[in-house]
């Protein structure tokens, strides 16, 4: 028998997602800063990949009903922007 998922498993379960893409952004941080730029191969690579399995990640939770799927898509979409308007700030102090 699976246990039924509580609001207590489901708010773990929205945290450690935000705390993977938080880690993404640090991530990216200190790669523009230390080592690469934007444009370089490196930096993409990193990039999807870590976006890819934090992709990942979201599907599973939204398919064992963990979050919801329009909680997913913003979690997303918020790492994206961040993630933009560092690739911005990179491009113009070039």
């Amino acid at each position: 028998m699976i246990p039924e998922v509580t609001e207590t498993h489901r708010e773990k379960a929205y945290a450690l997602l935000k705390a993977d893409a938080d880690r993404i952004l640090k991530l990216i941080e200190v790669q523009i800063e230390n080592l690469t730029m934007p444009q370089c191969p490196l930096y993409e690579e990193v990039l999807d990949t870590q976006m890819f399995g934090l992709s990942r990640e979201i599907d599973f939770a939204v398919r064992l009903n963990l979050i919801g799927e329009n909680e997913g898509k913003a979690l997303l979409e918020n790492l994206e922007r961040q993630l933009n308007r560092l690739h911005e700030t990179a491009q113009n102090t070039v």
